[in-house]
């Protein structure tokens, strides 16, 4: 352990991988926050894609805009009595 070079860039090497604040173990903590964002930023933009699909045909079709607001949101015609049967 003569060598100053050698004792001066081990001492270093340990401050860098143990006492920094960008550590090896935040490095890697930091890492896995980013898959799990990419993840779901990716998961996001599927939904959002699948929802503009949707949008996009309740604009086109008449047919499929009543079907959701007969289904979703209960609406009927003026002429008609809705049942309810709800499913335990």
């Amino acid at each position: 352990m003569t060598n100053k070079y050698l004792l001066a860039s081990t001492f270093f090497v340990v401050w860098l991988l143990f006492f920094d604040h960008n550590d090896l173990l935040l490095q890697f903590k930091r890492g896995q926050e980013l898959k799990e964002v990419k993840a779901k930023s990716e998961f996001y933009r599927q939904k959002i894609a699948e929802t503009k699909k949707e949008v996009q045909s309740l604009r086109d079709n008449a047919a499929s805009l009543e079907k959701v607001a007969r289904e979703k949101y209960l609406m009927k015609k003026d002429n008609e009595d809705l049942f309810i049967i709800a499913e335990k």
